[in-house]
């Protein structure tokens, strides 16, 4: 019985998805979009509108990971999520929460650490920050929160080992939305537990 073909922009998802995983595991680049379009411009695809999701570069990096970054890649993991449950356990008055590539697993020597805090004081984060002369950067971040695009205040930390922290302060309110999986946000236990692992 013959196999179905696979529809040609299918196979080219894959491998622009494969290349910028390569990317991202091979060189510094740690944004998903400039990856996908480099990867886009090694291939030929330049003007392609069929460029993988974020969630397919992670699957296939993770993939590149396990087969050729097998013996380094467990331990650089381990220490951005030891640096990640330290963070979280200094800022567990904000019900810290673990997402992006050091939850799923795909992050590399370059990458950055990311939390969600909550708290219905946009300043409370700031003033923490400052009382306890952590040095930062501020910004703002732009989301959907409960189906409206809100500003959020940001911060980021850089560690004494380099790794950057970035921190997103939400209200409350989004806290208890349901929007959140196991699989992309981890509280302090979560984050412990895959330690322990």
């Amino acid at each position: 019985m013959r196999k179905p073909l696979v529809p040609h922009r299918d196979l080219m998802r894959a491998q622009l998805a494969h290349q910028a995983a390569k990317l991202m595991a091979d060189g510094s680049i740690t944004d998903h979009a400039i990856a996908k379009r480099k990867a886009a411009r090694q291939l030929g695809a330049d003007d392609t509108h069929h460029l993988p999701s974020n969630e397919e570069v992670d699957l296939a990096l993770q993939q590149y990971r396990a087969l050729y970054q097998h013996e380094e890649h467990p331990s650089v993991l381990r220490s951005l999520r030891e640096e990640a449950l330290n963070s979280m356990q200094q800022l567990t008055q904000f019900q810290p929460y673990l997402t992006g590539s050091v939850l799923s697993g795909s992050a590399g020597v370059n990458s950055d650490i990311n939390l969600m805090l909550f708290s219905d004081d946009p300043k409370a984060v700031l003033l923490f920050l400052l009382k306890n002369k952590i040095e930062f950067e501020s910004g703002e971040w732009r989301l959907r929160i409960s189906g409206r695009e809100e500003t959020v205040p940001s911060y980021t930390l850089t560690a004494e080992s380099g790794i950057q922290t970035h921190i997103v302060v939400l209200p409350e309110s989004a806290r208890f939305s349901g929007s959140r999986h196991p699989k992309t946000h981890a509280d302090i236990t979560a984050v412990e537990a895959l330690l322990a692992a």
